[in-house]
């Protein structure tokens, strides 16, 4: 370029000026749009709120118990009551040599060794499992509520249920649709549910 003749480019200062202002204006609001979200908040204030509708469950007055009933409720406490003794003078198994390394875990593993002192039932050793520690076969599977735990995973598993003797378990892949389908109907036929649980707040959507 020669000397008489003016540069093409622009000035740093004004480039500078430029840029902050256009930073200045993207960063300002406009006034129409605060007063139009303004607006906005109001509109959706005064706006009805729906109420939510919450699942509810029917009550169904329960028939008094018979005699039959009674005796054979009498009977599954105290089988519940043998079967708590029992367990309490129960001895905690533990797997044989796991108290002394720590590659192996508690959980109980018959010992087949030839000179193994837990199997052999050396006194000062862990006891071996035999079948004398069981508890009563009658109360094998009972809830400790007397029940019978019955797993459900449909409607069609409530057939056939005697209200006084099964109790129903929702499975645990259940969603909350068919979970209260399924607390509804064991509600009237009577059923004891043992988990009512994982049941959501249905809204109604707005149309």
């Amino acid at each position: 370029m020669k000397r008489g003749e003016a540069s093409s480019k622009p000035d740093k200062k004004q480039v500078k000026g430029k840029t902050k202002a256009k930073q200045e204006k993207a960063t300002k609001p406009s006034e129409a749009s605060a007063k139009s979200r303004g607006k906005e908040t109001k509109a959706e204030a005064a706006k009805p709120t729906k109420p939510l509708k919450k699942t509810v469950r029917s009550r169904v007055a329960k028939k008094p118990l018979s005699e039959e009933a009674v005796a054979r409720a009498a009977k599954v406490q105290a089988l519940l009551k043998l079967r708590a003794e029992i367990a309490d003078g129960r001895p905690a198994f533990q797997r044989p040599e796991s108290w002394r390394y720590t590659r192996l875990k508690e959980n109980w593993r018959k010992p087949k060794g030839l000179d193994n002192k837990v199997r052999k039932m050396v006194k000062g050793w862990p006891r071996l499992v035999k079948v004398g520690y069981r508890g009563p076969v009658a109360a094998r599977g009972l809830h400790p509520s007397g029940f019978r735990d019955v797993l459900v995973d449909n409607l069609k598993g409530l057939d056939g249920l005697n209200p006084e003797t099964d109790a129903v378990r929702l499975a645990s892949g259940l969603g909350a649709r068919k979970r209260q389908a399924i607390i509804n109907r064991a509600d009237e036929l009577g059923l004891k549910v043992l988990n009512p649980c994982g049941i959501r707040v249905i809204s109604e959507k707005e149309t």
